[in-house]
């Protein structure tokens, strides 16, 4: 393992920068958000449901902001911007898993669901918040990404899960998740490297991504990953995939 292997250790804060959340209501979103206040960041608090987002603000407090966000809906991803205004660092944590397993038994409405929000919705927003990020002197795009994604790991024995219990399921959801980690390497080669573009497989979480889930670690833990990401110093990596603990994961 080389030094490009693993992550720079974080420069010690507080950050006088702003970030933006998306789907950060709950889950590993909220837990991103609350960690990066921690590091004195101001954060919004992007959501879906307005009502929602507002509560999660209220909860994490530390002069945290609302601001509706639905990664689907182009006037509202046009509005946000328009709220946010300048920004330092955006991470697109919204996402979803519709269900369905291989080939066979998962529906094009499945597939136009996970695409839709995990790769387009992705996209648009961070072409939507690509001006604010140019005019920051510490730029940072974290994708919220999965190791089940890999093509490396789906194609071979790996440490993240059990690939020969779940070869070819999970269809709709894995699969956007590769084309986010194109988009990731494509979006950062496209970039001057001062735009640092990462994507993070936050390894199995209990979240709401699916419905009665129980197996998995704590979202926190995950969310620890996300923020080294998104503030690395200016001479860290781009382009790359890595683990929530820092080591590089392949693609």
């Amino acid at each position: 393992m080389t030094d490009r292997d693993i992550l720079p250790e974080l420069i010690d804060g507080p950050f006088d920068r702003i970030a933006l959340v998306t789907g950060a209501n709950s889950g590993i979103g909220y837990q991103i958000a609350d960690q990066l206040l921690d590091r004195g960041l101001t954060v919004w608090v992007g959501a879906r449901d307005e009502t929602r987002g507002a509560d999660a603000a209220e909860r994490l407090g530390r002069g945290a902001r609302a601001v509706q966000l639905d990664v689907v809906d182009p006037e509202s991803v046009a509005r946000a911007a328009k709220t946010v205004g300048d920004l330092d660092v955006l991470v697109n944590n919204a996402g979803v898993n519709p269900g369905g397993e291989d080939i066979a038994s998962t529906s094009l409405d499945q597939l136009r669901l996970a695409y839709e929000t995990n790769v387009f919705g992705l996209i648009a927003v961070t072409q939507a918040f690509l001006p604010a990020l140019q005019r920051s002197a510490h730029p940072r795009v974290v994708n919220v990404s999965s190791g089940t994604g890999s093509l490396t790991w789906n194609s071979g024995p790996n440490p993240q899960f059990d690939w020969e219990r779940v070869r070819g399921g999970g269809l709709a959801y894995r699969s956007s998740k590769t084309a986010v980690n194109a988009v990731t390497l494509l979006t950062a080669q496209s970039l001057d490297e001062r735009v640092k573009v990462n994507a993070l497989a936050p390894g199995l979480r209990v979240t709401n991504l699916i419905p009665g889930m129980t197996a998995g670690g704590d979202p926190a833990e995950a969310a620890s990953g996300a923020v080294r990401l998104a503030l690395l110093p200016d001479s860290g990596p781009t382009g790359a995939l890595w683990s929530w603990d820092g080591t590089r994961a392949p693609w």
